[in-house]
């Protein structure tokens, strides 16, 4: 990707970032259902120590940062960094005031610590990032000699239909509904994907962990209703551009395609791959 076209990418993420982040957190990291069930995993197989000082990119509305400064205690230390001012704001809030927790607005792709820590974490949001490969290199250079990473992202989108039962519905209507220039969110959705990208970036001792849990929406029209309110404002004026017709057709594409995991009590049942992966400095 360009730096014109990274520039312009990442300008409309944190304006997204920055709408639905109170939503976001609302409904899925203030809760440890579907996908953030892998917070308890993450922190355990970065195996945080008292005392460690641990840094947590893209740190959100800090569901991630508030369980990590649980594992350093009082002598430890945590930084988490976002560029949503509007995430960072919540996390504060969330966290409450400690003396040892720290959250800052910055790229993950351009900040430098005087310091180094112990243990970086990042939870969905390597896919985010336009540059992935600098902002790794960015955390290999934050780490101690003796350090370790611990990154989790979704799996592939077949795996994770919560997300492509939709997505990919949408797009075959509106082509253009993901803005051209936006990064592949899929790309690191396998296991050899992931430890690729890692491995570029020149860490060691390498560990891919397949987890799959699951989530469920409530019934359909829950999950199609929910999906309508939740999205950020650019998507949604898209979908509202549709006449009434098509919209109806693509609602009933999507329902078509949740039926395969829909119980007898007519509520939907996900499964949702998550790969968790720890590395070495």
């Amino acid at each position: 990707m360009s730096l014109l076209k990274s520039l312009e990418y990442k300008k409309r993420n944190i304006t997204v970032w920055n709408e639905v982040a109170p939503r976001y957190h609302k409904r899925w990291a203030s809760v440890s259902k579907g996908p953030f069930q892998s917070t308890t995993k993450l922190i355990e197989l970065v195996e945080i120590n008292k005392g460690d000082s641990v840094l947590d990119i893209a740190c959100g509305t800090g569901v991630v940062t508030k369980n990590i400064r649980k594992k350093v205690g009082n002598s430890g230390y945590v930084v988490g960094v976002d560029t949503s001012s509007t995430a960072i704001k919540i996390a504060e809030k969330w966290s409450g005031k400690k003396s040892n927790v720290d959250f800052l607005n910055i790229d993950a792709e351009n900040f430098n610590f005087s310091k180094k820590f112990d243990i970086i974490t990042c939870q969905y949001a390597l896919f985010f990032f336009p540059n992935a490969d600098k902002a790794l290199k960015n955390m290999k250079n934050s780490l101690k000699e003796s350090g370790k990473i611990g990154i989790s992202v979704h799996g592939r989108g077949d795996k994770v239909p919560f997300f492509s039962n939709i997505l990919d519905s949408v797009k075959e209507f509106i082509p253009e509904y993901v803005p051209p220039g936006s990064p592949n969110l899929d790309r690191y959705g396998t296991k050899s994907a992931l430890s690729t990208e890692i491995s570029k970036a020149g860490f060691s001792e390498i560990s891919v962990k397949e987890f799959i849990f699951h989530y469920s929406p409530g019934k359909f029209t829950d999950y199609w209703d929910n999906y309508i309110k939740y999205i950020a404002k650019p998507l949604k004026e898209k979908l509202n551009e549709l006449d009434y017709s098509k919209r109806k057709e693509l609602k009933q594409v999507v329902k078509e395609k949740t039926l395969q995991y829909t119980k007898k009590n007519g509520k939907i049942l996900f499964p949702w791959q998550v790969l968790i992966l720890t590395a070495k400095h």
